[in-house]
């Protein structure tokens, strides 16, 4: 029998608090999934014989689609319903992780997690915000939001440790396992959603759909082939900053026809609104350019393991996690831009702090602190980018405007995650080269050989891994080339660290324009509206 959504929305209604548990935990799986990836990087390289540039594309990737995708697929689930959206979400979100616990190579990752999983989660987001706004009202859905925000903050805290624990002791594979488990019991409980009519326009902006899908792709993508070394890579950019501007000029003009938009560029006439989406997308680049540079580090420089990584990381996603519940309770009377403003400051000078670290640490202890600072200073920036930017939208167009700002941070993600490695590995073979060629050690002969050879094959990669690739040499080479690697490795990592620094500060800059502006009162409740 179809529940009503006076039952959905009663704390104490047989089977609601279930369903508070079910939709928490699909968000718990959806943040956990990239910590699993970023810990375990070490690990899927050996298991897979490929390369760690290769798994960190795949990352990116992931995180591109499910923003590219993140617009269209919110109106494709109002068109097909928001709970068969829902479940396909879930449904492409299990056959990316069944593809981990399964793929014998990265090919696999790149098309089953990457692609598909990137699908479902776009699917899944928008879904998810409309059935929990449908299936609970009053005290209730206030309820649900805190519970499914609550998970997705403690996945990202202790993600990171989850991860490293199960890839050092049982295996990279098992956590994946663990996500399609979960998803299971979550689907095998999907009678509890109650499905969310959808009362508004049914036609497509086909042509916004495609030139943003080409817009963020056509950056992003282009980084990921400069990455590998392929070809055509302006012509990539060039293809999606062209598409991004006429994206903006056809949703202008549409809007003046009064035709239906992909989005309502009218949103980006509030100044509040425009500045926090901006604050999003800078957060997140900070966020992905750290988290690609930094489990490298720890990984690829100090060979630590996957749970010796995770709790490296700690610092970081630990103070993220209560510097944002703090904030959120104690912020008082403080203005939202102020504590922006200290959020970006706070990052940018955790980063700043991590850099000189990098060619001088021999463990992870070094670099508590400075990763505290940042956790901290990405923590106040979550308490508040969200309610900052919604406030001065419309309570009927919250939603719509919610999506943008979710599009706005994975796109931010991909694009940090893209740039960092993409510089991490210019830099790489950039430095390795010259130093190769400058070095009295290193024969003639040898110096254009191994300087073609990183020319061709730019790897982040341990002493211990290159060591196996150079045996036979004379010691003193072996030295000269691992002393070699050392230097150009740190080196390349301190350069990828420049794309969270600069992201930060340019966030900082944009907090200064936020304090300009006049504080908004949101029109509605907000909590929960970013799921993403």
């Amino acid at each position: 029998m179809t529940q009503n959504p006076a039952q959905g929305s009663d704390p104490d209604a047989s089977g609601s608090r279930r369903l508070m548990l079910l939709l928490a935990m699909a968000m718990f799986v959806l943040v956990v999934d990239t910590s699993l990836m970023n810990v375990s990087i070490s690990a899927v390289v050996v298991d897979l014989d490929t390369t760690a540039s290769g798994v960190q594309s795949a990352i990116a990737l992931e995180a591109l689609v499910s923003a590219a995708f993140i617009l269209i697929n919110s109106k494709v689930g109002d068109l097909i319903g928001r709970k068969r959206a829902y479940v396909l979400g879930l449904l492409g979100y299990a056959v990316g992780a069944l593809a981990m616990t399964l793929a014998q190579s990265l090919t696999a990752i790149i098309i089953f997690w990457a692609i598909i999983g990137g699908l479902g989660a776009s699917l899944l987001l928008p879904a998810m915000q409309s059935l929990i706004h449908g299936n609970f009202v009053g005290a209730a859905q206030k309820q649900a939001y805190a519970l499914v925000g609550a998970s997705a903050a403690v996945a990202a805290a202790i993600g990171p440790l989850i991860g490293g624990f199960v890839t050092t002791y049982l295996s990279w594979r098992v956590g994946f396992a663990l996500e399609v488990v979960i998803i299971v019991v979550v689907l095998s409980q999907i009678r509890l959603v109650r499905d969310v009519a959808y009362t508004g326009s049914r036609k497509i902006d086909v042509v916004g759909a495609v030139l943003s899908v080409i817009g963020m792709g056509g950056v992003v993508l282009g980084i990921l082939v400069w990455q590998e070394g392929g070809e055509l890579v302006g012509l990539l950019m060039a293809v999606g900053a062209v598409a991004l501007v006429l994206l903006a000029r056809w949703l202008i003009r549409r809007k003046r026809a009064g035709r239906v938009t992909l989005l309502d560029p009218d949103l980006f006439r509030h100044p509040n609104f425009t500045a926090g989406v901006s604050g999003q997308l800078l957060q997140q680049v900070t966020l992905g350019g750290a988290m690609i540079a930094l489990p490298l580090y720890f990984q690829m420089t100090l060979e630590y393991n996957a749970l010796q990584s995770g709790l490296s990381l700690a610092p970081l996603s630990l103070s993220m996690f209560a510097a944002a519940v703090l904030a959120g309770k104690k912020a008082g009377d403080r203005r939202p831009a102020a504590i922006i403003r200290a959020g970006f400051f706070l990052t940018s000078l955790g980063v700043l702090a991590i850099i000189p670290f990098v060619p001088r640490a021999d463990n992870g202890w070094y670099f508590v602190v400075p990763l505290a600072v940042t956790g901290c200073g990405l923590g106040l920036l979550v308490s508040q980018l969200n309610n900052y930017t919604l406030a001065p939208i419309a309570e009927e167009r919250v939603s719509e405007a919610a999506g943008v700002n979710s599009a706005a941070g994975s796109f931010g993600l991909s694009f940090g995650l893209a740039l960092a490695g993409g510089l991490m590995l210019a830099a790489l073979s950039f430095s390795f080269t010259r130093l190769v060629e400058n070095s009295p050690v290193i024969p003639a002969a040898q110096q254009q050989q191994i300087a073609q050879a990183l020319e061709h094959d730019a790897e982040i990669m341990s002493n211990t891994q290159l060591d196996q690739q150079i045996t036979g040499q004379p010691p003193a080479v072996e030295a000269e080339v691992l002393a070699i690697n050392d230097e150009a490795r740190n080196r390349s990592l301190q350069i990828a660290l420049l794309v969270p620094l600069l992201a930060g500060l340019l966030g900082l800059a944009n907090s200064f324009r936020m304090l300009r502006l006049p504080d908004q009162r949101p029109s509605s409740s907000l909590e929960g509206l970013d799921l993403g």
